[in-house]
């Protein structure tokens, strides 16, 4: 599946492994540029409308250094009783979200945005995530040999404690994942970016 000339290239604008490798496997050529934004928010935004302001922010800081290609850029935040758990700043912060999320059901949000010299569009999805309860050696397990720190909400579905934790999901699990692939490839079809 190849683009059409239009764009120079497509350009992954996140570092995450999760959607590298999410990308890969949809099998279209892309290539990853980073570039650092802020990633702080107005106070009175509701926690759904954050991953598309900030996706929409990423997309548009690489454009400036690469104005002629698609770029795709996402953002994922993990949502509870109203409030945005965010990555976990330390082992005990860690340990504190896993346990707020123990027995409970959460909603994951991934916005994506789709930029390039004749437009951009950005799109929300959300999946419910119910967790069984958690005893605080499956906590400490993950922690110490799993990978929260780099994750919204302290956790990665696609690790250990998804395969323990999670009861059910209501949605896309590759929006938990931190890409809804099945949105991306709709958006990039019905665009006429693939050919």
């Amino acid at each position: 599946m190849n683009f059409h000339k239009t764009h120079k290239s497509f350009i992954l604008a996140s570092g995450s492994p999760r959607r590298k490798e999410l990308l890969d496997t949809l099998g279209i050529p892309f290539e990853v540029f980073v570039s650092d934004v802020d990633e702080s928010f107005p106070t009175n935004l509701g926690p759904e409308q954050v991953p598309g302001l900030l996706s929409l922010r990423k997309a548009q800081a690489v454009a400036i250094e690469r104005p002629d290609s698609l770029i795709l850029a996402s953002d994922t935040v993990v949502v509870l009783d109203g409030s945005i758990l965010n990555k976990p700043k330390d082992e005990n912060e860690a340990r504190l979200m896993l346990k707020s999320l123990s027995g409970k059901t959460h909603f994951v949000y991934t916005a994506f945005t789709l930029l390039h010299s004749e437009g951009q569009k950005t799109i929300s999805d959300r999946s419910n995530v119910r967790f069984k309860v958690l005893s605080d050696n499956e906590i400490d397990h993950y922690i110490q040999n799993g990978k929260p720190y780099d994750k919204a909400g302290s956790y990665g579905i696609q690790e250990w404690i998804g395969l323990i934790a999670v009861e059910r999901i209501e949605g896309s699990y590759f929006t938990v994942m931190g890409l809804p692939t099945h949105l991306v490839w709709k958006e990039l079809v019905e665009g006429g970016h693939l050919m």
